[in-house]
């Protein structure tokens, strides 16, 4: 079994996709076709199930996952410590963010790293942020930036809260709140509302404000993508709730304020045991000092 052929698993399980995985290892999608299949048949069960429509991992490959990660994350982070060693940072960055990540400009945080750190590769992914939590800890993403409840924190790995925002509603320029000053919850209640599917996060947070105020509200168009759920919004098929730092990049829709609004906090989280040079590298552009490191990794994760 070589460390290449675990790379080239992960890749495609990453990926769901052979040509995908086969561009971001640099190889021809034969090799690592001809390496996957080799590596299945000493271990003597096949990894991936393959269609003309999708790959996806089998229970066998979903066992093996863990562990290949593992063993390649371990020869990355080896051969960043050589490196960083000798005063130079490399390797691979893979960072998470949510769509409305507002507190910290993640593309131009991204350039200046990679500025002043050519020689790293850099990865994003976005997603929900449970989505993301797991993926720290699983050690699949360096970092991640996400947005939770005032009342929740990220369980399991190092955090540090960025800022705090409070959610406004958003509505079509021709919506009749768009000419209020300001609404409650209860004005709210009989409207459409577009929103994050039901039991992320993002949801949550408006699901419970919901309850506290006593009303109920209608979800009738669940999306994971903020720029569709604007489209949907700008249509007039529904309103939505927003943190305001995000919703001032919008365009085409306006925003109301809310008296009783949920509240989220954003939160920069990082994986503590595996912490490689780059993520270290990239935790200090963001101005955090080995002071707040320190104290971040030695606070108890929450359960």
């Amino acid at each position: 079994m070589e460390l290449q052929q675990m790379r080239y698993v992960v890749a495609v399980a990453e990926t769901n996709s052979f040509t995908r995985a086969a561009e971001r290892c640099l190889v021809v999608q034969s090799a690592l076709s001809h390496q996957i299949a080799r590596l299945e048949r000493e271990l003597g069960a096949r990894l991936f199930e393959r269609t003309s429509r999708r790959v996806r991992l089998t229970p066998a490959g979903e066992a093996f996952l863990p562990a290949a990660r593992q063993c390649v994350n371990a020869a990355e982070r080896a051969a960043a410590e050589v490196a960083a060693a000798v005063g130079e940072v490399r390797g691979r960055l893979t960072v998470g963010v949510i769509p409305t990540v507002a507190a910290v400009d993640v593309p131009a945080a991204l350039n200046a790293f990679h500025r002043r750190y050519p020689h790293v590769r850099i990865g994003l992914r976005v997603g929900a942020s449970e989505e993301l939590v797991d993926l720290v800890k699983e050690g699949a993403l360096d970092v991640a930036f996400l947005g939770l409840p005032v009342t929740a924190r990220p369980e399991g790995v190092a955090a540090k809260p960025l800022a705090h925002d409070q959610l406004v509603a958003v509505v079509a320029p021709d919506h009749p709140l768009a000419a209020e000053g300001e609404v409650d919850l209860a004005r709210l209640s009989s409207e459409v509302f577009v929103d994050k599917p039901a039991g992320t996060a993002g949801r949550i947070q408006s699901d419970q404000a919901f309850a506290a105020a006593g009303v109920p509200r209608e979800v009738a168009f669940e999306v994971t993508d903020a720029g569709f759920m604007t489209r949907l919004i700008h249509q007039n098929l529904g309103i939505a709730l927003l943190p305001s730092h995000y919703t001032r990049h919008l365009t085409g829709v306006v925003t109301v304020p809310v008296r009783d609004a949920p509240a989220r906090t954003e939160h920069l989280i990082w994986n503590r045991l595996t912490r490689t040079p780059a993520a270290t590298a990239f935790l200090a552009e963001l101005d955090l000092t080995e002071a707040d490191l320190r104290e971040a990794d030695l606070t108890e994760p929450a359960v």
